[in-house]
């Protein structure tokens, strides 16, 4: 019996006309409607005629997670009366309960990409309504982006509806087609918000890390709220984690603790979802609860502003969830929960000066995440680098590089990119390519069923207390009773029959500790590390790892690393998930990586000649080699002078003076007159350092080099400008006593450093290449009296105040009142007249 009354409360009820119509009209439509308004459930039930109106048309309906796919199903077929299987159905990944009947599907956006890349018609499909777009998804994001494509080809009759939770929704129209974007207004009643951040400054979340201070901190706000408030409370926290630890400081609270996430029993799912039976409830939840699902009875909101993320290290080849400041949109969204049924509180954990520095919307997967499975997605789809798939964010360039790389080592397409029949294969298994490459090739080692069992520990991680030991993890899973293990075992016997009969490795393959660590090493080949000691491993990508020091995996030869993150105050990767394995497995599964030849390096400030056996960045052997290949030799040297400068060849107080000179006359007269900067010099040694550089063979050979005579190689010979130096930029200058003075040329103007009375009778300033030089006047003692750029205006205005000050302290030389008409002189007085 359909409840008609729950039905007609629905809020969004008001703009199904409009929706309609849009439909009708354009085929498309955008629908904003907040959460709790009934845009998950009242929609689908009409756009399918379930509700008595219009004809019956079957509807699917793109979740973003499993668990709000089924209690969306579960909440339609209760206002139908009826229990899902019947008219209303659901699918996700290892479960489907539907039924003939079926008119209405929930799926998951990844069960949907499945289902398009097998039937990209989508044979008998009516409408399609992707819900919660605005959290930015990257199946949603590919989903809406293949059904715009199978729209504008082969199915133009197919409806579209692109369902979002905030009014942000401008994008989406555009995506498309400028669709109508029709909204409905919720019952929001006001939401008080208390700001509450912690007593003392907490550390900011790394990686999947948060400071237990803050959790203790939240534990208390939740009390806090219980004394305060009136009904239920609905905390928001980043993972399962933290819930786990939060509800262990809530023990003794005169109220029912309830968690809500992805791994939570489907029990304790609907328990939360149907609401209090009489007492009050605390509901620990993830960010599922932001929009996806709706919780009966809340009426206080504490949110500890974190939420998580995928975040990919390339460089690293490290990719995993990280803890992340929830967004602002994400903050409104959260608070208001807190008003769906009565006046609210939103408890916010950080100060109120903090809010308008968050980041207004939360990333967009495409842009943060690991883009190997989508690039398979769009390989198979026939657009390899997506460049024609209509998206709100285009892949970034250097992400879908580094997953093009990963999907052609593990075959699943070729060298230009196009899709391989093994390729094909793996995007059909619902798996990350990593584990499907894991899955088809251990199957082959270890049999079917152990790489079914090894792939689904690592295709969700386990629980902590299983240990970081991924074999004894297998073990725990196996002999499990809890929530994890069912999981466990209904992926491994989906992955079991994904295979199929006909799948070759049927046999036992070996110990479990020997499956577990050629499984993992083949989904994360770069991964696999040998001991470097005291816990301490180094992974062929390049970066260290390091265990904990209690683990048992320490004493292993070499790992092969299942998960692992990089706090970002650290140099080395924490492992959290690894197997033992030896040498032979890591060369079995890795042998791509694995490279054997010379290596002349510069190292440690001196040239290192050896043959290397390498497997990506460990070094299996090594050995001296006694005739390294001159042009190897000839790089490291040329390494060794960028490193450590061209300090490393002879330089005389000539040579460096002509260095100067030559800068200061490509800066004044430009080319032809060299550029003689570090960073030329390096980039044209084989203009100025042949042939010595090529003879060179270590350290003590470039010291031998005679920079000045390299130097003169860059001068202008063949312009015959060369001849021109020594009048252009003179070493010496020759002044009125007849002594040939130095210029040096290191500053902006070349300097002449000169005692005043060898200048008597100089009129005019020097110049060099145009410029006039600055001339240090000096005492008779070779101290500084005066700098001037103008001996003129120096004579005229200049001289008699230094004269005053100079004849006293050196009275045995000269110091006439008129320096015009003195000879210069280098001598005293007395000297003067004997001479």
């Amino acid at each position: 019996m359909i409840r008609t009354e729950a039905l007609d409360r629905l809020p969004v009820r008001t703009a199904v006309p409009a929706l309609r119509r849009a439909l009708d009209d354009r085929g498309v439509a955008v629908l904003c409607a907040p959460p709790g308004t009934g845009k998950t459930t009242l929609v689908p039930l009409v756009l399918a005629g379930l509700t008595g109106e219009g004809p019956v048309r079957r509807v699917v309906v793109a979740e973003p997670r499993r668990i709000a796919a089924r209690a969306a199903a579960r909440r339609m077929a209760w206002l139908l009366g009826e229990q899902p299987g019947g008219r209303i159905g659901f699918t996700v990944r290892g479960e489907r309960v539907v039924g003939r009947d079926t008119v209405v599907e929930v799926v998951t956006t990844g069960v949907l990409l499945q289902r398009l890349q097998r039937d990209q018609e989508l044979a008998g499909v009516d409408a399609v309504i992707i819900d919660e777009c605005h959290e930015r998804h990257l199946d949603a994001d590919t989903v809406a982006a293949f059904l715009l494509d199978v729209r504008e080809a082969i199915r133009p009759d197919l409806r579209l509806v692109a369902a979002s939770a905030t009014t942000d929704a401008e994008g989406w129209a555009r995506l498309l087609g400028d669709a109508p974007v029709v909204e409905a207004q919720g019952v929001s009643h006001p939401v008080e918000v208390l700001w509450a951040p912690p007593a003392r400054p907490v550390k900011p979340p790394h990686g999947m890390r948060v400071d237990p201070a803050l959790l203790t901190h939240v534990a208390a706000t939740v009390r806090r709220a219980l004394g305060e408030r009136e009904g239920d409370v609905l905390c928001f926290l980043p993972g399962v984690g933290e819930i786990g630890r939060v509800a262990g400081q809530l023990a003794g609270v005169d109220a029912e603790v309830l968690q809500v996430h992805g791994r939570a029993p489907a029990a304790v799912q609907d328990a939360v979802l149907a609401g209090s039976s009489g007492g009050r409830r605390v509901v620990l939840a993830t960010s599922v609860a932001e929009s996806s699902l709706t919780v009966p009875g809340v009426q206080v909101v504490v949110d500890s502003g974190l939420a998580r993320e995928p975040r990919t290290d390339h460089a690293r080849g490290l990719s995993a969830l990280t803890t992340v400041r929830a967004s602002q949109a994400a903050g409104r969204q959260r608070a208001g929960r807190a008003g769906r049924e009565a006046p609210g509180a939103v408890y916010r954990c950080w100060d109120q000066a903090e809010d308008g520095r968050l980041a207004r919307f939360p990333s967009p997967e495409i842009k943060v995440a690991d883009l190997a499975a989508f690039a398979l997605q769009a390989a198979c789809w026939g657009d390899p680098d997506a460049s024609s798939l209509a998206l709100l964010d285009p892949p970034p360039a250097g992400a879908m590089g580094a997953a093009r790389e990963v999907l052609e080592a593990i075959g699943a397409v070729d060298g230009g990119g196009r899709v391989t029949e093994r390729g094909v294969r793996m995007s059909r298994l619902g798996l990350h390519p990593r584990l499907a490459r894991a899955l088809l090739d251990g199957a082959r080692e270890v049999g079917a069923r152990r790489a079914a069992e090894v792939v689904a520990l690592l295709s969700e991680e386990p629980p902590r207390e299983y240990g970081d030991d991924l074999a004894a993890a297998l073990r725990t899973a196996r002999r499990g009773q809890d929530g994890y293990a069912a999981r466990w075992k209904q992926e491994v016997r989906r992955l079991s029959s994904s295979l199929g009969s006909g799948s070759p490795g049927t046999g036992k393959g070996g110990s479990d500790d020997a499956a577990a660590g050629l499984v993992a090493a083949l989904a994360f080949p770069e991964r696999v590390a040998r001991a470097r000691g005291d816990g301490a491993f180094l992974m062929a990508s390049g970066t260290g790892a390091e265990l904990r020091d209690s683990s048992r995996l320490r004493s292993a030869p070499w790992l092969a690393v299942a998960v692992a993150d990089r706090p970002s105050h650290t140099a080395s990767a924490r492992v959290r998930l690894a197997a033992v394995i030896d040498e032979s497995t890591a060369l079995l599964a890795s042998g791509h990586l694995r490279v054997r030849g010379e290596e002349v390096r510069w190292v440690d400030g001196e040239v290192v000649a050896r043959a290397v056996d390498r497997l990506g960045a460990v070094e299996l052997a090594v050995r001296p080699l006694k005739q390294p290949d001159p042009e190897l030799v000839r790089g490291a040297l040329v390494e060794g002078l960028r490193r450590e400068g061209l300090g490393l060849l002879r330089w005389t107080r000539d040579s460096e003076q002509l260095r100067l000179r030559l800068a200061f006359l490509h800066r004044v007269l430009g080319p032809p007159w060299p550029d003689v900067s570090d960073g030329a010099l390096l980039a044209e040694t084989g203009a100025w350092l042949e042939p010595e550089l090529s003879r060179a063979r270590r350290r003590a050979d470039l010291g031998r080099i005679d920079a000045g005579q390299a130097l003169r190689r860059l001068l202008p010979w063949a312009t015959g400008e060369a001849v021109r130096l020594d009048e252009l930029a003179p070493e010496r200058i020759e002044v009125p006593s007849g002594s040939r003075i130095r210029v040096e040329y290191g500053g902006e103007q070349p300097v002449l450093a000169v005692k005043l009375q060898e200048l008597f009778g100089m009129g005019e300033t020097p110049r060099v290449a145009g410029v006039p030089v600055l001339v240090h006047l000096l005492s008779p003692a070779g101290r500084p009296a005066a700098v001037t750029a103008d001996l003129a205006s120096f004579w005229q205005e200049g001289y008699r105040a230094v004269r005053a000050e100079l004849r006293g302290r050196y009275p045995k030389h000269p110091w006439p009142e008129d320096p015009a008409t003195v000879p210069a002189t280098r001598f005293t007085s007395a000297r003067l007249k004997r001479s």
